[in-house]
């Protein structure tokens, strides 16, 4: 059983949805569509208020190299173009739609029939992937055909999927490996044809085993040889990229590096499916797979959402926000982000509403360093996150940087390793960010 080698936590599973199959939505009866689906330059709308639309039209237009196209999750009438709040309370431009059926585009293959048979070329297929809009679902909503597109001086040697599913709580990856295992198959020897490689890895972890004996035993019937299910040691951030190269081929990332230096290019479970609906059904990226849950909640799901669906609804759909949350969370509890505004659409990468309670969000009082060394032996990146306090307190940028801080991952293992409860990862996360726009204001040599 394999894992990356320098520090993480095991924080419990919390997998309370884990046997919860995946079920769709109702469709919003208003659609609230955020230009700014995924990282890099936001779409632009090109569609008018009043304009009819159907499900997988498209209805933003890339405007960068660093950005991907958005498609209509539902039919109707372009209601308006406004600006609408994120999660966070952050504005961005949305086309908004009122609902009128469920008509889609001419093309699309609504079928169950799984298309095994891969016809287009290596740059027809990166294009196809740009042109549904799909991006990263792991996390960043990096766009995929960005990641499928790597510099001159790189040589992809294999493709990593990651089916780590790390955080606490969050089971929608594992649903999709264990309902669209064939699909997901299917979209590695895409991902693998786009890049021109010949090997594939699925690491997924230990407390999945469903699903390593289900893709294990499908890649020897369905005839994949070149894609290896890789067990994994359940550790977070398993699911981190770093970490996952780390742990599957046993290389590291260089500091400042991309992952593509190790020879490796990483894709989530969801992309590749959402890869594999792109290329083979001719399906843009207009829905994903979130799950619904938390200690204090009644319901445990696992929903097939359509961007655009407000949170809200969500949560009414499921009974209601619990009486016991104090917190709720897009995201896992170590990395997720808290919902400021729970009428925010969903976006691309949504993957979670979590309920937290009282008891598991307080922060208790921040007690004295006493530099016992568990958050740097916590670190996966190898940092000393006691000492970049400090420095952060001071203000010591020149000393920030000499130590490595553009390197941290924001993980939070240090945090949740703190006898004493210093708030490491908010000062770490603060001053990386102000070490970062320091180095990028200098002159390029």
């Amino acid at each position: 059983m394999k894992t990356f080698l320098v520090g993480g936590v095991h924080p419990a599973d919390k997998k309370i949805s884990a046997d919860a199959a995946i079920e769709e939505l109702p469709v919003p009866k208003i659609a609230y569509i955020s230009m700014a689906q995924h990282l890099g330059a936001p779409a632009e709308p090109c569609v008018a208020v009043g304009d009819k639309v159907k499900v997988g039209q498209q209805i933003g237009k890339a405007t960068g190299f660093v950005s991907a196209p958005v498609h209509s999750s539902v039919s109707g009438t372009v209601k308006s173009i406004e600006t609408v709040l994120d999660l966070a309370g952050k504005p961005s431009t949305a086309v908004v739609i009122e609902t009128e059926g469920d008509e889609w585009m001419e093309g699309i293959d609504r079928s169950e029939t799984i298309v095994s048979e891969i016809k287009l070329e290596k740059k027809e297929l990166v294009e196809k992937i740009k042109e549904c809009g799909v991006v990263g679902l792991g996390g960043a909503t990096f766009p995929t055909s960005v990641k499928l597109s790597p510099p001159p001086t790189a040589t992809p040697t294999c493709v990593i999927i990651n089916g780590a599913e790390c955080e606490p709580y969050l089971t929608s990856d594992y649903r999709v490996l264990l309902e669209k295992p064939e699909q997901v198959l299917i979209g590695c020897e895409i991902l693998m044809k786009a890049l021109g490689v010949n090997k594939c890895y699925i690491g997924i972890e230990e407390n999945k085993q469903k699903a390593i004996d289900l893709l294990t035993k499908l890649a020897v019937e369905k005839n994949h040889p070149n894609i290896e299910v890789v067990k994994l040691k359940k550790k977070y951030p398993q699911g981190g990229e770093k970490q996952l190269i780390d742990a599957v081929i046993g290389k590291r990332v260089p500091s400042m590096g991309l992952p593509v230096d190790t020879g490796a290019v990483v894709q989530n479970v969801g992309t590749t499916f959402a890869v594999y609906e792109a290329v083979q059904k001719n399906k843009p990226l207009f829905s994903g797979v979130m799950t619904v849950t938390g200690d204090c909640s009644k319901a445990q799901k696992n929903f097939l959402h359509r961007v655009g669906t407000p949170l809200n609804e969500i949560m009414d759909y499921c009974g209601g926000i619990p009486e016991d949350a104090a917190k709720i969370i897009s995201g896992g509890p170590m990395m997720g982000k808290a919902i400021s505004n729970i009428k925010a659409p969903t976006l691309k990468g949504t993957s979670s509403i979590l309920y937290l309670t009282e008891e598991q969000t307080k922060r208790k009082e921040e007690g004295n360093c006493i530099r016992c060394g568990k958050c740097v032996e916590a670190c996966p990146m190898s940092l000393e996150p006691y000492l970049l306090y400090k420095l952060w307190k001071v203000r010591d940028m020149d000393q920030l940087e000499d130590h490595y801080i553009y390197d941290c991952i924001e993980c939070g293992c240090c945090l949740f390793t703190c006898p004493a409860y210093v708030p490491l990862l908010d000062a770490v996360r603060q001053a990386k960010a102000s070490v970062m726009k320091i180095m990028k204001s200098r002159p390029k040599k």
